[in-house]
């Protein structure tokens, strides 16, 4: 994927320059818009990107990956404005066609919530690969997987038959800063894996230890889950839905069905609690707007009576 982009030329650079010499732009602002289009980068590169071919839903991505950050509504503002300009001057100098910083709204305060699907919508998305079919029975196993441990896409692409120990149901993922963690893998996720790994260990060209493989025996990469996620979800009429979308699911799921909060960090691999608790705001959220809708009295105003005291 990432061939597909040049790579030798700095862009951050050369539009960090175009600020400082063509605009004029304070020596502060530039600085400020270089630590931001750096963390952009170092995003970019863990997860596999190219500056070049990331889109709105990445840059959403990025966004929601920053919560636990405690960033300021203002360096929010700002770190947009850099993502505007920046794409804004890879689309004027034809090195992108599209700009995916277009549409991307500035947050106002609880805004960059985590996309989730409800629970109806992920028993349909499971349902969808067709699992007579060896690449079809895999999908089923990713997707589950995915929602059952609420993995990244990277882990489940670095996902070592070792680390999967279908007998204890745990699964042992490496994350962010190489940490290593071990989550439960449900029911329903440990048939569907057994039933992949008998296929994949009948395969004769199969020489590597990552779990999920290829038609040619060699390890997916994180574009074909995406590729697969988004198809499936396109299948049944959902839209903006990523692997991620998955992992957020995962962890709304079990917040509001009343997990602890730190057992769902732990599983999650978020070094600091307050990257999780994302996901309260958007159960409080789901509450708020489920009480609306259906509560008799939620739109009801006051009819102007006045309590009554009694001698």
């Amino acid at each position: 994927m990432l061939d597909e982009y040049p790579k030798k030329r700095d862009f951050v650079r050369e539009y960090l320059s175009y600020l400082q010499v063509e605009k004029g732009l304070a020596k502060n602002s530039v600085e400020s818009y270089a630590r931001d289009l750096a963390k952009l980068e170092t995003w970019a590169t863990k997860n596999n990107f190219n500056l070049l071919g990331l889109t709105r839903q990445d840059l959403r991505e990025w966004l929601i990956d920053l919560a636990g950050e405690n960033l300021s509504e203002n360096s929010k503002r700002r770190m947009i404005s850099a993502l505007r300009g920046f794409y804004k001057f890879l689309q004027f100098d034809g090195h992108i066609t599209k700009n995916p910083s277009a549409n991307l709204d500035a947050p106002q305060k609880g805004s960059y919530l985590p996309n989730f699907l409800n629970q109806i919508d992920v028993e349909s998305l499971l349902e969808v690969p067709n699992v007579s079919t060896e690449i079809g029975l895999r999908d089923r196993a990713i997707l589950e997987v995915l929602y059952a441990c609420g993995l990244r896409v990277s882990e489940a692409v670095d996902l070592k038959m070792s680390d999967v120990d279908i007998d204890t149901g745990i699964l042992t993922c490496k994350g962010k800063g190489s940490k290593t963690r071990r989550v439960p893998i449900g029911k329903s996720a440990v048939e569907w894996l057994k039933n992949y790994l008998t296929i994949r260990r009948e395969k004769e060209n199969v020489e590597t230890n990552n779990v999920f493989v290829g038609g040619s025996g060699r390890p997916i990469n994180r574009q074909v889950i995406f590729i697969l996620v988004k198809e499936y979800a396109g299948r049944i009429g959902l839209q903006d839905v990523s692997p991620h979308t998955l992992r957020h699911s995962f962890a709304t799921h079990l917040i509001q069905n009343r997990a602890d909060i730190r057992s769902v960090q732990q599983m999650l691999g978020h070094a600091d609690i307050s990257t999780t608790q994302i996901y309260t705001h958007i159960t409080d959220t789901h509450l708020r707007m489920t009480y609306e809708k259906f509560h008799p009295r939620a739109h009801q105003k006051s009819n102007g009576i006045e309590n009554q005291t009694t001698d």
